[in-house]
């Protein structure tokens, strides 16, 4: 059986797919207007959560939009109308708001729901693509989403239309995040499996290395002793201690590098006589990725972790970052 090979228009076409379906959201522009602020207020005013609505493609777009609002600090998941007609009706309440997702505003299975959804006092905001049509007339606000035409050949297939119905939801889910104050924070605790919640809700002290693990040593420990535990640690470098635990210093692989370098003689000389003094370091409740900002800012690989009293608490490198994937 011969290959069936690619149209000769195949790259046209595709290009004419893209600027259709960019013209159509370029388009919603100028319909951000009153009804869209409305829309904005019903759903910031709402006590309880926005369920979204759609049969097929708009309903596959419609799952993207719950998905987006609710992880952009608006409580929302997606309703399947056929199946609210079955019982999962009762998954909404008077205080909820409906978003319903229809091109034509005539989906039977959406238009069945909207006199209970009505009833029991639930608002009802509608995204189509005909203004006149029974779904927009029946609702509290109505979004238009129309667009001049398909990206499909035949005019047929669900494509600019879907594509102007998810952008315009994401103009909602950004729009009611600005309006909430929502931030870099508060997205990560709703991503914590994510490199933003890592990043965001990772503290020094979730990865810092403790007990034992810690190398350290007072300041009238010799050299070799001090190498070796430098070695033992695996870290790098080793901090240096008041008999209190209090961090005075600390003696890196660099360290013992640069004072072999100067040709003292080290056997004669304590940890103390050429440690790094007033080492920096960092608290246990600072953020992981403040710790990696501090050693990229000072070109350094470990931080000894102090409490606030100077007391040894722990001791990182960029290697336990690296592991936490924190960076």
């Amino acid at each position: 059986m011969s290959p069936i090979l690619p149209s000769p228009k195949a790259l046209d076409l595709a290009r004419q797919v893209l600027r259709i379906e960019a013209d159509a959201v370029l388009a919603l522009v100028d319909r951000i207007d009153g009804g869209f602020m409305q829309a904005l207020r019903l759903i910031l005013n709402c006590h309880g959560r926005v369920i979204v609505s759609g049969m097929g493609k708009s309903g596959h777009v419609g799952r993207k939009i719950a998905s987006t609002l609710a992880s952009t600090g608006t409580p929302a998941f997606f309703v399947h109308p056929a199946e609210a007609s079955h019982g999962d009706l009762g998954m909404i309440t008077r205080d909820d708001v409906l978003i319903a997702l229809s091109n034509s505003g005539e989906s039977a299975e959406l238009l069945t729901i909207v006199p209970s959804i009505k009833r029991q006092g639930a608002k009802l905001i509608s995204m189509t693509g005909n203004a006149q049509s029974s779904l927009a007339i029946e609702a509290d606000v109505h979004l238009d989403a129309a667009v001049a035409q398909e990206a499909c050949p035949l005019n047929l297939a669900p494509t600019a239309s879907t594509t102007a119905a998810l952008a315009l939801g994401d103009a909602l889910a950004v729009a009611l995040l600005d309006s909430r104050g929502f931030g870099p924070e508060d997205f990560a605790r709703s991503h914590p499996g994510g490199s933003l919640g890592r990043r965001l809700l990772t503290h020094v002290r979730d990865v810092m290395r403790v007990g034992p693990a810690i190398p350290a040593v007072l300041a009238d420990t010799s050299l070799p002793d001090a190498i070796r535990e430098i070695s033992r640690g695996g870290i790098g470098m080793t901090t240096v201690l008041t008999p209190d635990r209090r961090v005075i210093g600390i003696f890196t692989d660099g360290d013992l590098r640069r004072a072999f370098a100067s040709q003292q003689d080290l056997r004669t000389l304590s940890i103390g006589d050429i440690m790094r003094r007033e080492p920096r370091t960092i608290a246990p409740d600072r953020l992981a990725v403040e710790a990696v900002e501090m050693m990229e800012q000072h070109q350094i690989n470990q931080l000894p972790v102090v409490d606030d009293r100077g007391v040894l608490a722990g001791a990182l490198n960029m290697h336990d970052l690296f592991k936490a994937k924190v960076i």
